[in-house]
């Protein structure tokens, strides 16, 4: 079975936060692969990537990238696919904000849907949404989630409804 999403990132130190995606999509049972394209260090290997990803079978890549953060608008300049954008806070970031805004603002005709930073994790999920438009199975275990979700949201209501605020800060 070839790979559904695409997940890359700038660096190595960004995997911490990239990993959230792969977790994720392994939890919705979304099949996918993860390397290293660096925009700036290795501009041919990210060409590659990004002009053979539908033919390797990707449906979506998901890009993180700290400081400048060219790779997500980089990668979506060259392929059709839907690039979602990672914006990372990373050790030469200005708080965050810089990666944010390169990722956010690009120009028209090369849209990037930008997630919050560090927010891998919601990478995941849209990406499995972006599956799950066309896949049964993967809508279906994306709803079972949003549901398990529910089912927290309404169980923590309970307990500080009950116990009251002060009794649910111990737990």
């Amino acid at each position: 079975m070839s790979k559904q999403i695409g997940i890359i990132m700038g660096s190595k130190s960004d995997l911490p936060i990239m990993a959230e995606a792969a977790k994720i999509l392994e939890e919705l049972g979304v099949s996918y692969e993860l390397t290293i394209v660096s925009a700036h260090r290795t501009p041919m290997r990210m060409i590659e990537y990004a002009e053979n990803a539908r033919k390797r079978g990707l449906k979506a890549i998901i890009a993180g990238a700290g400081g400048a953060a060219h790779l997500p608008g980089m990668v979506a300049s060259l392929t059709t696919l839907p690039v979602i954008g990672v914006p990372i806070k990373s050790s030469n970031s200005i708080d965050g904000w810089d990666s944010i805004l390169s990722i956010l603002q690009m120009p028209g005709g090369i849209p990037v849907a930008t997630v919050a930073l560090n927010g891998a994790k919601n990478a995941g999920i849209l990406g499995a949404s972006i599956i799950g438009a066309f896949d049964a199975r993967v809508s279906e275990t994306l709803e079972a989630y949003k549901k398990d979700l529910k089912g927290k949201v309404e169980e923590s209501a309970r307990d500080v409804e009950t116990k009251g605020w002060r009794d649910t800060l111990d737990d």
